[in-house]
């Protein structure tokens, strides 16, 4: 079980410019890494916004040149978004989980449930662009990964994070949608706890946890798009963040 006897420690990377499509993301984030005080280690974890991955990797879209269809125009009209918006939306979806006015959730070719696909203009570059999510936010963690480590000789694990809401909760929290070099999700069933009772169902999210406690110094402004958490003793391995993801056959809010 990945823990942390001595306690957490959480340290912003700071300046940081801002991220254009085609920046070479890992040199800039081992830059500020070397003018921080911290000395990465290889079980450390770094955690890196969507959003900066999203822009490194040209993800996003001017919605000047986006055609809606007729299933856009319709939803739009449902929920009162912009119609271009829907059409991309619907692209970089599976199917809509729930659409009210206001409100659009669906799920996401990664197989996450969330607002508008991830989706947002929120420090987008221009007033008619928006981001979209990584392509595959596993492979953009491994990649960073790799370009810290050619740079720097130390391979940390990596969380890509991203803020999402949650179902009865008011206020969002960082959550990981991609992972490199760890496990992400802790099976603590069959284990005994304090009491010796064996646990039936105790699974904890590491790679959540991680980037909740992340976002606690990186902000939603302030242009602090990653953190390092150190402190924890995590289970290596070279496995993504599917595992993270509810089967449907087990998920109750389906």
């Amino acid at each position: 079980m990945a823990l942390a006897p001595r306690g957490l420690n959480v340290v912003p990377l700071t300046g940081i410019p801002s991220i254009q499509a085609g920046n070479d993301l890992p040199a800039l984030l081992a830059a500020a890494i070397s003018r921080s005080d911290h000395t990465m280690t290889a079980n450390d974890i770094l955690v890196v916004a969507q959003k900066v991955v999203s822009k490194a990797e040209g993800a996003m879209v001017e919605l000047g040149s986006v055609e809606p269809g007729a299933e856009a125009l319709k939803l739009a009209e449902q929920v009162g978004k912009d119609s271009r918006l829907i059409e991309l939306i619907l692209a970089s979806s599976v199917r809509v989980v729930r659409s009210v006015p206001g409100v659009l959730i669906t799920e996401t070719h990664h197989g996450l449930i969330c607002a508008n696909a991830g989706i947002d203009s929120s420090n987008a570059p221009g007033p008619d662009t928006v981001i979209l999510l990584p392509e595959d936010p596993d492979r953009s963690a491994q990649q960073i990964r790799e370009g810290i480590a050619a740079r720097t000789g130390v391979s940390p694990a990596v969380v890509v994070s991203d803020t999402f809401n949650r179902p009865w909760r008011q206020g969002s929290t960082n959550v990981g949608i991609g992972t490199a070099g760890f496990v992400p999700l802790d099976d603590a069933r069959g284990t005994p706890d304090d009491a010796g009772r064996i646990l039936q169902a105790t699974l904890v999210s590491i790679a959540d946890e991680v980037a909740a406690a992340a976002q606690l110094v990186m902000g939603e402004t302030g242009g602090v798009p990653a953190a390092i958490v150190s402190g924890l003793e995590l289970d290596a391995a070279e496995v993504g963040s599917q595992s993270l993801l509810r089967d449907p056959e087990r998920d109750l809010f389906r």
